[in-house]
């Protein structure tokens, strides 16, 4: 994959990927403003910002005006928001490009925040942080991070609390944009299909009047943990949802490519490990997945399942045991090969789109500060050892970075104690 990564005067990082014959293009703009740049006060406002963006500017005044223009090009268009940044693209035909960077240019750029629009929004919000808090699969993540980082930034919700959401005023939202949407911390990507010098300079022009002011800085993560931890959250429900996680480390780290392998082999794939074990032979389980999420200072391997509400005890002996048999043995040479062939073709299948490689591109940039092309990545993925495994596995697989989330039928961690260790 090839992409050519500009940076104009005033800081504003525009990063182009072109796809030979793609008959469709990508504008994808993220800005390093998440979760982890608010203050208690203001937690939640990233995400109620992504969703003002699309309610006004001065040239499209409505809603209804940016999403009946996008809709006349047959435009997918959304947006995102994390702990790290918040991200806006469009994607449609690439005969649609400049009215595209015309469109998502002007919603980043000149967001009305009108007032009437902000109060209808509130009880949106709060509607989707409901929703979410229904969905068990969802929350039980919610409450690891509450369990590992406790009261700061990287341990609270995206979306916010309800009683925050309701106090949001236009003062707010200005303020922060100012303090966050600025030249330097904003990317614009595009993809697929289109003439780069062009793009570029058009992409320039539209972006001109982005504040260049300096970025506000976050909070560095602490991380303090000296024994395993577990959080319950009590809720009748017919099947116990859990999250084990163990602490590692920030995505620039260079053990990131033996961290792909190990955490495949635990639970990427239905031939994986925890696959299986859990729902192949023991039938314990619907879904069962392992995934490593990283960040500029912190991460966490995680294993999630929904389990038999009589079988968690079980479950959760199992999951920590396949943990530990990575410390104790050796990977053998025909799993480490069918692992590293599932990486390079999961990895291949997730780019063929021109808004996942925008997105690939993006996340990067704004955690890294560099891109790894595809092969480059999987060039340190093929270099991977089975020693490699082991040694990070006895690094990261200790009993001061062990945690549990929990919603079920549990009042608390008690009971679990005896057995919820690595080190038995």
């Amino acid at each position: 994959m090839k992409f050519t990564k500009t940076v104009l005067n005033n800081g504003l990082r525009i990063i182009t990927v072109p796809m030979t014959d793609n008959p469709s293009v990508t504008i994808l703009v993220m800005v390093e403003a998440g979760s982890k740049y608010e203050t208690k006060k203001q937690n939640g406002i990233s995400h109620f910002l992504e969703h003002m963006v699309f309610k006004g500017t001065p040239r499209r005044p409505k809603a209804s005006d940016i999403s009946r223009e996008l809709d006349s090009l047959g435009a997918h268009y959304n947006a995102f928001t994390t702990q790290e940044f918040t991200g806006y693209y469009a994607k449609a035909a690439s005969r649609s490009l400049d009215s595209l960077i015309d469109i998502v240019s002007d919603m980043y750029m000149n967001p009305l925040f009108d007032e009437a629009e902000i109060t209808k929004e509130k009880g949106v919000i709060i509607e989707e942080v409901r929703m979410y808090n229904d969905l068990p699969q969802r929350r039980v993540h919610e409450i690891l991070g509450e369990l590992m980082f406790g009261d700061q930034p990287a341990g609270w919700s995206v979306l916010g609390s309800e009683e925050n959401i309701r106090a949001f005023s236009r003062e707010d939202f200005t303020k922060y944009r100012k303090d966050n949407y600025v030249s330097s911390a904003t990317t614009v990507l595009v993809a697929g299909s289109f003439d780069e010098g062009e793009t570029i300079s058009k992409i320039e022009k539209a972006f001109s009047s982005v504040v260049a002011d300096p970025k506000k800085a976050k909070l560095a993560v602490t991380e303090e943990q000296q024994l395993p931890a577990i959080k319950t959250f009590f809720k009748e429900t017919d099947q116990t949802h859990l999250v084990i996680a163990a602490r590692t480390f920030s995505i620039t780290d260079p053990r990131i490519p033996t961290m792909a392998v190990l955490t495949t082999i635990l639970g990427g794939g239905m031939s994986s490990r925890l696959f299986s074990k859990m729902r192949d032979e023991l039938g314990i389980c619907y879904y069962i997945r392992a995934s490593h999420d990283v960040s500029t200072d912190h991460g966490e391997i995680s294993i999630s399942a929904g389990v038999d509400n009589v079988r968690v005890e079980e479950a959760v002996r199992e999951i920590l045991k396949q943990c530990v048999n990575l410390k104790n043995d050796l990977v053998s040479p025909a799993e480490l090969k069918k692992v590293k062939d599932y990486i390079s073709g999961t990895t291949l299948l997730e780019l063929e789109t021109s808004e996942s490689r925008a997105e690939y591109c993006g996340v990067q940039e704004i955690l890294k500060k560099r891109i790894d092309t595809p092969e480059e990545f999987m060039s340190k993925v093929s270099a991977v050892t089975a020693d490699d495994i082991q040694k990070l596995a006895r690094q990261i697989f200790v009993d001061k970075g062990l945690n549990m989330a929990i919603i079920g039928k549990f009042q608390s961690g008690d009971g679990f104690e005896s057995y919820f260790k690595f080190d038995l």
